[in-house]
């Protein structure tokens, strides 16, 4: 005759949520349940910089952002616009925090040269790994994460629309036969990475290709002319998404003294952001000549223009700063004026009231110049 076992149950009465968390842990095997007065897996507690304090300033709404510390985060762009350069630069950051780099390249494209320009320590806390399949990335990463427990990993993948998926290898050239393998992969592996990221502190960074939205509606077609391959999957488990594009003029172009073009204007919108702020755009200058990087400081000029401080007259520019001092100076001294240590400090306490107090207070928000919102 089996044996019936009874279960002790709770006496009625207020329940102890200290006793239910640690009851919870042990059935599950894991830490899942939280007491959310006391900490909150949720919570983004770090950001790493992206290289521009334009972009880290509309990320989220408040404070100074960034690239959250435990979640997916997607940079999607066009060709040629700087989403590599943009990813190499994080990476630059996150190993001054200490953080670990795992770089997946599908493209075989990164130069280490490219890498030292920018300031990546590849002698530090960097490793470079070609992305072979979807398929082996995804378990890197998964195993990376398991066998490491305690140290915190930035991956970089550049990128998930040229990585093949393993029936894309062993396969023929015909796309119907391997039709929407990559989407399906996704919305299998990123449920079981997210909250892995989490409670690791890890971070993903999936670089994405953009692509030209084909359909026959054309007010679609005017409202949203690209789109992000990857699936559902993608856009749903994204906190943070961030495209670049940039303008088809040769007024996006950078070049320098002789002519040679050696950059280009980028415009960054903020697509997706789980931190209280979306649509909003920064435009800086990306430049992989002699001087590799995002020209960050000499971005800062525009957002100064939209203040009430700022004003113009007979070519020159008119700063006030919050001294109540004028500072007069010609646009091309720009640079050599945030020299001084004093006028700086005054100009990032201008950004902050422009992109980050005014937003969170009224919801104004810049628009750079030549640029429809």
């Amino acid at each position: 005759m089996a044996k019936v076992i009874h279960m002790a149950q709770a006496k009625p009465g207020k329940i102890s949520i200290k006793d239910l968390k640690k009851s919870m842990n042990k059935a599950m095997g894991i830490d899942a349940a939280y007491d959310l007065t006391q900490e909150s897996p949720t919570e983004v507690k770090e950001w790493i910089p992206t290289g521009s304090r334009w972009l880290d300033s509309i990320i989220c709404k408040g404070k100074m952002g960034g690239i959250p510390v435990g979640k997916i985060t997607e940079i999607a762009g066009l060709s040629s616009v700087g989403k590599s350069y943009l990813a190499v630069q994080i990476a630059a950051q996150a190993q001054k925090q200490g953080k670990y780099v795992v770089y997946y390249d599908a493209e075989s494209a990164i130069d280490p040269v490219f890498l030292m320009d920018a300031g990546v320590d590849m002698n530090e806390n960097f490793l470079y790994v070609q992305a072979v399949s979807v398929e082996k990335v995804l378990k890197g990463i998964e195993d990376t994460m398991n066998n490491y427990p305690g140290t915190q990993f930035v991956f970089i993948w550049d990128s998930i629309a040229a990585t093949s998926a393993e029936k894309d290898l062993e396969g023929d050239f015909n796309p119907q036969s391997s039709m929407a393998v990559k989407p399906r992969i996704f919305a299998k592996a990123f449920p079981k990475l997210t909250i892995p990221l989490a409670n690791g502190q890890h971070t993903l960074i999936l670089v994405n290709q953009l692509k030209d939205n084909i359909t026959s509606n054309i007010a679609e077609k005017l409202t949203n002319p690209y789109n992000a391959p990857g699936g559902k999957a993608l856009e749903y488990f994204s906190s943070l998404r961030i495209w670049l594009t940039g303008r088809k003029s040769k007024q996006s172009f950078v070049f320098d003294e002789s002519g040679r073009r050696v950059g280009s204007e980028v415009k960054a919108k903020i697509k997706k952001s789980r931190f209280g702020t979306q649509d909003r755009m920064a435009v800086f200058q990306i430049r992989w000549g002699d001087n590799v990087g995002i020209m960050d400081e000499e971005s800062w000029l525009e957002v100064i223009k939209q203040s009430s401080n700022y004003r113009v007259g007979g070519g020159w520019c008119y700063f006030k700063t919050q001294d109540g001092k004028e500072h007069k100076f010609r646009q091309k001294e720009w640079m050599e004026k945030l020299k001084d240590k004093k006028f700086k400090e005054m100009v990032i306490d201008i950004m902050d009231e422009e992109l980050i107090k005014k937003f969170e207070s009224s919801g104004s928000n810049i628009v750079p110049e030549g640029i429809e919102e």
